[in-house]
């Protein structure tokens, strides 16, 4: 999931070499902490398979026809029927901020079962990746594995892009500067933001404008010294388990609390240059979380109405992270616009 960058050498000094000896040592327990709760997590999903929500979808940016979906869960072989007709089969997991490519442990075993091809990705400074927060300076640098990947993929092959919380901005960025490799953009409860409009604007009535939280918000980190601008931002555990898990079980907020990392702040309040010969070209569809305490619903509907995508789902019950709150229920509303023509 996601590379694992090396780890910097020693500096001369005795001093340096214990402080980065300490430094590699709390590296080396963080992430046996996350592999062993994620195998824990892993495990105990394998052990039920019971779909977990209702989920009702309104197709079309401009209809208000809404239908409600059977709770009965997919037959992995009629939709591999199904999948044979698709323009592509892989389907790319982009996370959100301070997230990783482990947040889709659920999600991926499902897509499989389907005939789908997921690829989940540690975006910088996430996940696995050992990148420094406080030294990501713009959005390019952080979606950088994300381009990457796309830049690997052959010629004529397309990808779905699906993009959760402020991944969103990762996916618009690539939509802009590499819409050909791109089938669908799928954005759950995402940052889907216009033309010259920063990430972090979508966020402000939950956590108010970007100028006064740069300001006073008390979950700011200062990699460059207090005297300079904050560099990255990460929130208190319960905090984070009021924005974020208000429907997670303990168990996977357990595996969060070890695997989550800073979120790093430049890409958020840079400005997206979104043009409609790129951006607009590619097909999107919106994922609404209807109990989200991270992004309402009513700045969801915000975003849908200011910026219309070519459909727009809805899943009930869920906080802002469906992928553990609303498995079953994501995982459906995934299969139904991947098999849209």
């Amino acid at each position: 999931m996601g590379n694992v960058n090396c780890i910097p050498s020693k500096e001369s000094g005795n001093g340096v070499v214990r402080s980065h000896s300490k430094r590699k040592k709390t590296t080396e327990e963080e992430e046996m902490l996350h592999r062993q709760a994620l195998a824990m997590a892993i495990h105990q999903h394998q052990l039920s398979h019971r779909f977990d929500g209702s989920m009702s979808r309104r197709t079309g940016s401009n209809s208000s026809r809404t239908l409600t979906a059977s709770s009965d869960r997919f037959n992995p072989k009629q939709i591999s029927l199904i999948l044979e007709t698709l323009e592509t089969k892989k389907i790319v997991l982009v996370h959100g901020e301070g997230f990783g490519a482990w947040c889709w442990y659920k999600i991926i075993p499902m897509l499989e079962e389907a005939g789908l091809l997921p690829v989940a990705l540690d975006l910088a400074g996430s996940g696995m990746d050992h990148t420094d927060a406080n030294s990501i300076t713009t959005l390019a640098d952080y979606s950088k594995p994300l381009v990457d990947f796309l830049n690997t993929l052959p010629e004529d092959e397309k990808v779905i892009l699906v993009g959760h919380s402020c991944g969103g901005a990762s996916i618009s960025y690539a939509m802009e500067y590499l819409p050909k490799k791109i089938s669908k953009a799928i954005f759950v409860s995402a940052t889907m933001v216009l033309d010259r409009q920063r990430p972090f604007d979508v966020f402000s009535d939950e956590l108010a404008s970007a100028e006064v939280f740069l300001q006073e918000s008390q979950f700011l980190l200062y990699g460059n010294g207090k005297d300079r601008s904050p560099t990255a931002l990460m929130f208190e555990k319960e905090q984070i388990k009021g924005l974020y898990f208000n429907q997670t079980t303990p168990k996977d907020m357990a595996l969060a609390a070890v695997s989550m990392r800073p979120i790093p702040l430049a890409p958020f309040m840079e400005k997206l240059s979104l043009t409609p010969g790129n951006y607009g070209t590619v097909r999107r569809f919106f994922v609404q979380t209807l109990d989200d305490h991270m992004l309402s619903p009513d700045t969801q509907e915000k975003l849908v109405r200011e910026n219309p995508p070519d459909g727009v789902y809805k899943i009930k019950g869920s906080d802002h992270c469906p992928f553990f709150s609303k498995p079953q229920s994501l995982n459906k509303t995934l299969l139904e616009i991947v098999q849209l023509t």
